[in-house]
């Protein structure tokens, strides 16, 4: 269960690497419902907002995760996941990670520089501070989410290929894989929703019991909003599903 918010706001990225016309405008807000088994174990949101970076006028994309009722009281969430990102290009300038799981803490906030591919990382919590080399076209975990929704061809993709890109995340790049499977209609409680199916490489040990263990829905339109996550955990087994939304740049497509 530890970093269980962080996984679910990671498998909700798509892996795609150019920026289209955007998916997704200022006022965009939406909540997962995330069940563990049979309980209901909390919820994961994320918004954008408006913001000014060196002058100019910037998306900031704020998640958040947390843990309700009896859930908190065995595993206390409480995560908080911002980021300031380029409204052209999607190119991140700034993270901030401040998160809470079951005890384990971090205080961080991360400076990107583009032209030198570079990322300075300060540790609030360690009182410290590093630059780190990175790969070019970079993404922070949460800038990563809203940076791929655009890619042109995520309609075009065949069943069973894999797009993989680069994610700063914990000092170091991450490569991220995501294999595409097919188009799905899911019952929701909005109704019948037409969705695409990927299912994220991740890493077996601890938290996920093989490498597909994970399932990811987004909505088959132009706004490809994650409507339901499930995964095999190692113990046990985790649902996120779509439970509140507003503020979509495009209508949300319900089928009678």
């Amino acid at each position: 269960m530890k970093k269980l918010t962080l996984y679910i706001l990671l498998l909700t990225t798509l892996s795609f690497d150019t920026f289209k016309e955007d998916a997704f405008d200022v006022g965009e807000y939406f909540k997962l419902r995330i069940h563990y088994g049979i309980v209901n174990a909390g919820y994961a949101t994320l918004e954008v907002k408006d913001a000014t970076v060196n002058n100019k006028k910037v998306f900031h994309a704020v998640g958040k995760g947390y843990t309700t009722g009896m859930s908190k009281f065995f595993f206390k969430v409480e995560d908080l996941y911002e980021s300031y990102f380029d409204k052209e290009t999607g190119s991140p300038y700034r993270y901030i990670r401040k998160i809470n799981e079951g005890g384990y803490t971090k205080n961080q906030e991360g400076f990107f520089n583009t032209a030198q591919n570079r990322v300075l990382v300060k540790d609030y919590k360690r009182k410290t501070e590093k630059t780190i080399v990175v790969t070019e076209n970079v993404q922070d975990i949460i800038s990563s989410f809203y940076y791929l929704r655009n890619h042109p061809n995520i309609d075009k993709l065949r069943s069973g290929e894999s797009i993989t890109i680069d994610m700063f995340f914990d000092d170091e790049i991450t490569k991220f894989k995501l294999k595409y499977i097919g188009r799905q209609d899911i019952t929701t409680k909005f109704g019948t929703v037409s969705t695409m199916v990927f299912k994220p490489m991740v890493q077996t040990g601890r938290v996920f019991k093989e490498k597909e263990s994970v399932t990811l829905w987004i909505t088959d339109d132009n706004n490809k909003v994650p409507v339901r996550i499930k995964a095999e955990l190692a113990v046990g087994s985790l649902k996120a599903d779509l439970d509140e939304y507003r503020g979509l740049k495009y209508p949300f497509k319900v089928k009678k």
